[in-house]
C-alpha cells in the first residue's frame, strides 16, 4: 500500500469520527431543544405560588425549631416558641391566599398537612425529650393522627367526603396553644387585667395538651362513627337495587 492510499484511509477515518461527532452534537442540540420548547408540567406550575412557598417554609424551617429546643434554656425556649407560632401563623394565611387568590393546588393540598403534621410531631417528640410532657399523650396524639389520616384515605378511595367535626378545630386550637405554652416552658412575669402576674407556662402548657388530647380521642371516635355511618348508607342502595328491581 503506497503513501497516497494510506493518506486517504486517514482522511477517510477523520471524515467518519467527524461526521459522528456532528450526528452527536445535532441530536444533543435536539434534545435541548426539545426540553425548552416543552411545557413545565403542571404540578410544576403549581408549585410555585405564594401559598405553597409559605407552606414549604413551614418544612424548611422545622430543623431550626428542633435546634431551638434541644438548648432548653429560657432564650431558646422563647425562640422556639416565637418559631412554632409563626409557623401556626402562616398555615392560616396560606389557606387564606390560596382560597382568596384561587390559588388551591393538588400540591398545596398535600404540602399543607404534611407540614402541619411534621411540625407538630417533631414539636410533641421534642417535648418529651425535655420531660415537659409525658410520652404517652404523645403516643396517643400522633397515633390519632395516623387512625385519622388512614380513614380519610379510606373514604376518599370510596368516593366520600367527611367533613371535619367541631370537636377537632378545638383539637387543633388547643394543641397549638399549649405546644406554644410548653416550649415557652420556663415562669414568667405577664401584664393582664392591670396586673403583672407570674404565670407556669409549663403547667399551662401541660393543661391544654391534656385537653387537647382529651378531644383528640373525642374527634378520632366521632370520625371512625360518622365514616361506617357514611359508608354504610352509601352502599346500602346499591344493595338495595336488585331486589327493587325485582
Amino acid at each position: 500500500m503506497d503513501h497516497e492510499t494510506r493518506a486517504k484511509l486517514r482522511q477517510a477515518k477523520r471524515d467518519e469520527k467527524q461526521r459522528v461527532q456532528d450526528e452527536r452534537r445535532r441530536r444533543r442540540e435536539q434534545k435541548r431543544a426539545q426540553k425548552r420548547s416543552r411545557p413545565p408540567s403542571v404540578l410544576l406550575e403549581q408549585f410555585w405560588n405564594l401559598p405553597n412557598m409559605l407552606t414549604v417554609g413551614r418544612i424548611l424551617v422545622i430543623p431550626v425549631f428542633v435546634w431551638s429546643t434541644y438548648n432548653g434554656s429560657p432564650l431558646y425556649s422563647l425562640v422556639a416558641a416565637s418559631i412554632f407560632t409563626l409557623a401556626a401563623v402562616t398555615d392560616v394565611v396560606d389557606g387564606f391566599l390560596a382560597r382568596r387568590w384561587n390559588m388551591i393546588t393538588v400540591v398545596g393540598k398535600l404540602l399543607d398537612p404534611l407540614a402541619d403534621k411534621l411540625i407538630v410531631a417533631a414539636a410533641l417528640v421534642m417535648m418529651v425529650r425535655l420531660a415537659r410532657i409525658p410520652a404517652w399523650v404523645v403516643i396517643i396524639l400522633l397515633s390519632r393522627e395516623f387512625i385519622v389520616t388512614g380513614l380519610r384515605q379510606i373514604a376518599a378511595s370510596e368516593g366520600l367526603v367527611i367533613a371535619a367535626g367541631q370537636e377537632g378545630k378545638w383539637k387543633t386550637a388547643l394543641q397549638l396553644v399549649g405546644i406554644v405554652a410548653l416550649c415557652i416552658h420556663y415562669t414568667h412575669s405577664v401584664y393582664f387585667l392591670f396586673f403583672w402576674r407570674d404565670v407556669n407556662f409549663n403547667t399551662i402548657g401541660q393543661i391544654l395538651i391534656y385537653a387537647s388530647t382529651a378531644f383528640s380521642v373525642w374527634s378520632a371516635a366521632n370520625y371512625f362513627r360518622t365514616f361506617l355511618k357514611t359508608l354504610e348508607h352509601q352502599r346500602s342502595p346499591s344493595e338495595e337495587s336488585p331486589a327493587g328491581s325485582s
